[in-house]
């Protein structure tokens, strides 16, 4: 997931949520992330908890430090958040080099370390959540502001996020700046309990869906195989037809074809639907479109 927008529009304090809404690490969880920061040095007293982990590395954080490695090949902050959230804040700022090893680990779920003469694998089942300004002075597109360098600074800012690495995030959305009005007079919303209790249901259908089909290893539809989601989420007739287009016309890749029906299928377990409708996949392309710029700039 991406958040874009402009300083103090709240891209850290919704990532700094997510947590709230997930359900407790099951026992099985508990133990793998128990061994995973006891190898780190990072288990406090021998405490475990079943809260899911929550890791912020700051944008000067190394390429070992994300991902692992050093002398001892110690786990890095990718593996420290299995089974929890990786929230990177100010994203165009990390190395280039940093955000590229990422790559392997969101695509497989796990960091391998080799070296000359040992090879480690830690596992790093994660939800990477980021979060950048639009440009570096952190206000294009805003009403009222006038970015200095123009387009310019816009396509060299958000060009230091490489495409491959864009194209394995299924989520992008637009934060709008909170104006005084929206603080003055805030709406109604609905409470974190209830939407962690829809979460927990959906989380509940989809392990139920994939231990019925002998895949006792998997448990949320982000990793499940392409022919399986193929299988679970295939859309009805005017989904097949959008989906068809859509992909068309924005020259989708394979990943982006199959991460649009992960999204869309859990869009569907939400509300609680067998079939994934037009309206799950409208919403979870929306998802893609969002990030189109940024695609296109890097």
């Amino acid at each position: 997931m991406l958040f874009v927008g402009p300083p103090g529009s709240g891209k850290s304090m919704l990532a700094s949520r997510l947590p709230s809404i997930l359900p407790p690490l099951s026992t099985a969880e508990l133990l793998e992330v128990s061994m995973i920061h006891s190898v780190a040095g990072q288990l406090s007293g021998g405490k475990l908890s079943d809260r899911r982990p929550y890791r912020t590395p700051h944008h000067s954080a190394t390429m070992a430090a994300l991902v692992g490695g050093g002398m001892r090949a110690r786990p890095g902050e990718v593996s420290l958040a299995h089974h929890g959230v990786l929230f990177l804040d100010e994203l165009p700022e990390f190395s280039p080099q940093a955000l590229d090893a990422l790559r392997q680990p969101l695509e497989s779920g796990e960091c391998v370390i080799a070296r000359a003469n040992h090879r480690v694998s830690y596992p790093a089942s994660i939800q990477l959540v980021a979060a950048m300004n639009p440009c570096r002075c952190g206000m294009a597109g805003e009403p009222g502001h006038t970015c200095a360098r123009g387009p310019r600074c816009v396509a060299d800012y958000q060009g230091r996020i490489s495409g491959p690495l864009l194209d394995r995030i299924d989520i992008r959305l637009d934060v709008p700046a909170v104006s005084a009005a929206d603080l003055i007079r805030p709406t109604t919303a609905e409470k974190s309990a209830d939407v962690a209790l829809r979460v927990a249901r959906a989380r509940e259908r989809q392990r139920e869906r994939f231990e019925a089909a002998g895949m006792k290893g998997i448990s949320t539809n982000a990793r499940c195989s392409t022919s399986m989601i193929e299988t679970i989420a295939e859309p009805d007739a005017a989904g097949l037809q959008l989906l068809r287009d859509a992909a068309e016309k924005m020259k989708f890749s394979a990943r982006g074809y199959h991460r649009v029906l992960k999204v869309a299928r859990t869009l569907a377990d939400l509300d609680d639907k067998q079939t994934v409708g037009r309206i799950h996949l409208a919403e979870a392309i929306s998802y893609r479109i969002a990030g189109e710029r940024l695609t296109a700039a890097a």
